[in-house]
């Protein structure tokens, strides 16, 4: 901000005045206007920039909002893994030997298919871990058998639904081309 006086008001000779005529208490009162600098091409490529970028800083900071609690929720619960480590059950450490000793026994087990490296391993921890646990695994064990037959009932209406949906029937045509032909029901 830059104030400059008005020059209309130059002091002359004649304005001059005596010391006995000065005022001891209050200054002369001057006029004063604001005068704006005007905008380097540097502000002026900062503005245009923010204004662009304004849509992706909401975006951001909309992101940031949202992914925040989890964040913390998550840190939260590696502190409560920590602590829990630190002062384990009695019993712990043994049991989590036999039950890391079923997945890599699974692991071994499973020569061939890329299937069988994912199940036998799942499969032998689930079961050494549901000797140890057993009401834990009930609970497990209920849960995701719902949301299995949720799943298989999807799938099922899923494909029913494309088999019905579609009349259209392919054949080998005479040309050696693939043709279209609409059944009439």
């Amino acid at each position: 901000q830059v104030y400059a006086s008005s020059s209309e008001k130059e002091t002359s000779k004649k304005e001059l005045l005596k010391v006995d005529e000065l005022s001891l208490y209050s200054s002369p009162a001057r006029e004063t206007k604001y005068v704006e600098n005007p905008q380097t091409q540097l502000e002026e490529g900062v503005a245009q920039l923010r204004h662009a970028m304004e849509p992706y800083t909401a975006w951001c900071q909309d992101l940031y909002a949202k992914a925040m609690p989890k964040l913390e929720k998550a840190v939260e619960h590696g502190r409560e893994g920590c602590e829990f480590l630190q002062n384990p059950p009695a019993g712990f450490y043994p049991r989590l030997g036999v039950i890391g000793f079923a997945g890599i026994l699974g692991l071994f087990l499973a020569r061939g298919s890329k299937i069988k490296k994912l199940v036998y391993p799942a499969g032998f921890m689930s079961i050494g871990a549901s000797m140890y646990y057993p009401e834990q695994a009930v609970a497990i064990a209920k849960v995701a058998g719902a949301q299995l037959y949720d799943w298989s009932l999807q799938g099922y209406i899923a494909v029913e639904s494309l088999w019905k949906d579609n009349p259209k029937k392919r054949r080998y045509g005479k040309k050696g081309r693939w043709t279209e032909s609409v059944t009439v029901i």
